[in-house]
């Protein structure tokens, strides 16, 4: 669907991106991250044509960003963090307006238009000016814009941004459902909002990918992901022991506080080994009963900060952390310029 080759943005003697390559698959929703400063909307304006690469080639659907641009933006949906929105419009006045942009024939213009007004609920809004909305309607005006059309690929930029509780579970059901017809690509500095949507989630730190997979597999990249934590009554030395005897086993450590019941273990094992039932009958077997078994769970957050922690290191460094499960997944963000079109239709009216 889209492939993304040797892309690179120099700015003088700085390195903005540094050859990034990736492959992108249609059907799944990618979460897209970086610390800022990172090189990540250098990287996603560069593949949406906004800008000129350095280095590097961007195909979506077959169609070169730079030699194709029109062909290549019709297979783009894009909702920027500040929604592209003419407040002297009424929502259907700008919806009827993005429809023209995106050349939606005519005798499907209507229908499409309240179908995804109704999609993300802001049909009975049609008729107000958008300056008189609350910011969390103009969210959703500017993600109508994005699906109008349907876009093989829709890009969200902070698409949750100002929207209360309610809203944001709404609109995390809406983008779950927009994958059953489409790719979609999530930049969010919510990280419980890219678990909790997203099936594939890609790091970005000083304009490299450092980690690209499923957020189940990134949390075995993190250090401490395969420790099971315990509390178990006995004497140290014998539980030490016994641990040492299973098979998967890497390193131990046994401490205890002073007002605690038993001693706190912490087992770390060899990746994918799950010795939990192992460690239980062999420790109820030697009369070392277990207060307390945990298997260690890595948040986003925590993986996150792990993997850019080493910004400040030199690039070889950088190029040792990273990690794929898969050919590493492109990311795309389009940055759309309506200005100039929306100038010609004011003009007109």
């Amino acid at each position: 669907m889209i492939e993304v080759s040797n892309l690179v943005k120099r700015y003088g003697d700085h390195t903005a991106v540094d050859h990034l390559s990736f492959q992108i698959e249609k059907g799944k929703i990618y979460g897209f991250l970086g610390p800022n400063g990172a090189g990540k909307s250098t990287t996603m304006n560069m593949i949406t044509g906004y800008i000129a690469s350095t280095e590097g080639t961007v195909t979506i659907d077959g169609h070169d960003i730079l030699e194709e641009p029109e062909k290549a933006k019709k297979c783009i949906g894009y909702l920027p963090e500040q929604p592209p929105l003419y407040f002297d419009m009424t929502v259907l006045e700008y919806m009827k307006f993005a429809a023209d942009l995106k050349k939606i024939p005519k005798d499907k213009k209507k229908a499409m238009i309240e179908e995804v007004m109704d999609m993300v609920k802001i049909t009975d809004m049609k008729n107000r000016l958008i300056k008189n909305l609350s910011k969390g309607y103009r969210q959703r005006v500017g993600l109508a814009q994005a699906i109008l059309g349907y876009p093989e690929v829709i890009i969200l930029d902070e698409p949750t941004v100002g929207l209360d509780p309610k809203q944001i579970i709404e609109i995390r059901d809406l983008i779950k459902s927009l994958k059953k017809k489409h790719t979609v690509i999530l930049s969010s500095h919510i990280l419980s909002e890219v678990s909790a949507v997203c099936d594939y989630v890609l790091i970005i730190s000083h304009g490299k990918l450092v980690a690209s997979d499923t957020p189940d597999n990134l949390g075995k990249l993190a250090a401490g992901s395969n420790n099971l934590n315990l509390l178990v009554k006995g004497e140290k030395s014998r539980i030490r022991q016994l641990l040492e005897e299973i098979s998967g086993v890497k390193e131990i450590s046994i401490e205890k506080k002073s007002d605690q019941e038993g001693w706190n273990v912490t087992v770390s094992t060899e990746e994918n080994a799950d010795i939990r039932e192992e460690v239980f009958f062999k420790m109820a077997e030697n009369h070392c009963p277990i207060l307390e078994m945990q298997s260690q769970k890595i948040s986003l957050e925590e993986i996150f900060l792990e993997l850019t922690e080493d910004n400040k290191k030199d690039s070889s460094d950088t190029d040792n952390r990273i990690q794929t499960a898969e050919e590493a997944e492109a990311v795309i963000r389009e940055s759309e310029n309506m200005t100039e079109e929306a100038d010609k239709h004011d003009s007109s009216l």
